[in-house]
């Protein structure tokens, strides 16, 4: 939804092509900078100096047409995450491999401040994550535009190292190494604690899709949670953890009521769900990740 993607045939083999859009395919009038795109390509080079083999490898970057050439993956060898979750194949070897992979990407990132100066895309991320998410959201819920708002600041006053932005099973392959990370188009310097919880909704969100493998959803939420901790080194894991459990309601109240609705969520009562679900912790927020997932899984049973 955004971008232009080609796979290239060349003398040396396929290649993956990629232009940012600036608009995005979506029902909502939702613009975006197309220089993103130099800026997936860095988080690219990073991710693989962090942790080789979690992304695809980049080969080059034009800046002035805005286009992205990377390694092509063959999907006959690298399977969507999203697709396997959506057919209940929650594995939890793949959560706990997630979980290390950003983790190892926050730490590297974290001990090379010095990164923070190639990602100056506060404004991007502000435009295409953080408006249309957390803002949007607030102007359809008055009563919790101010808990809203204190995430966006909340996120904003917490950049410790470079994150991803869209850590979701849409961007995530399963190859024959394990997972891969893709779309960095929202890289930037900011607070680690929005991937885990951006990646982390997914996995809620999942149990309204599958229902039937709603505990092993939530069974990878728990070990990807304790793996991604577990390797926290920059920072103290338990105030991460409470930033993460604080955004959480509100990143899964954004995708009922902000400008990316998920798509598979189409009956009223699972939007009402997420809004009672959401909107008690945004009002009482909790400090602990395994709360959220209580609180969901409890409310899904009535």
């Amino acid at each position: 939804m955004s971008s232009d993607i080609w796979c290239i045939e060349t003398e040396k083999g396929f290649v993956c092509a990629k232009r940012a859009l600036s608009k995005l395919r979506v029902a909502a009038d939702w613009h975006a900078p197309v220089e993103r795109n130099l800026f997936e390509a860095r988080w690219l080079q990073v991710a693989h100096q962090a942790s080789a083999g979690c992304a695809p490898e980049f080969l080059g970057q034009h800046p002035e047409l805005g286009v992205l050439v990377m390694q092509y993956l063959d999907p006959v060898h690298y399977r969507l995450w999203k697709q396997e979750l959506h057919a209940g194949n929650a594995d939890a070897q793949t959560a706990n491999a997630i979980g290390q992979i950003l983790s190892k990407i926050h730490s590297y990132a974290a001990r090379n401040s010095q990164l923070a100066s190639e990602f100056p895309t506060d404004k991007i991320f502000f435009e295409i994550r953080l408006a249309p998410y957390l803002l949007a959201t607030a102007e359809r819920h008055p009563k919790l535009a101010l808990a809203l708002e204190e995430l966006v600041l909340q996120t904003q006053n917490n950049a410790k190292t470079l994150v991803h932005g869209d850590v979701s099973p849409k961007n995530i392959l399963l190859g024959p190494q394990g997972p891969m990370l893709l779309d960095a188009e929202c890289a930037t310097w900011s607070d680690p604690a929005f991937d885990l919880a951006f990646c982390l909704n997914h996995l809620l969100l999942k149990c309204l899709w599958t229902p039937s493998s709603s505990s092993d959803f939530l069974h990878c939420f728990e070990v990807l949670t304790n793996s991604y901790l577990q390797s926290v080194d920059w920072e103290l894991p338990s105030p991460l953890e409470a930033r993460a459990a604080r955004l959480l309601p509100g990143l899964l109240l954004a995708r009922v009521d902000g400008k990316s609705p998920v798509e598979y969520v189409t009956e009223e009562h699972q939007r009402n769900h997420i809004r009672r679900v959401a909107s008690a912790l945004l009002i009482k927020p909790a400090s602990y990740l395994k709360e959220i997932a209580h609180a969901w899984a409890k409310d899904l049973k009535t």
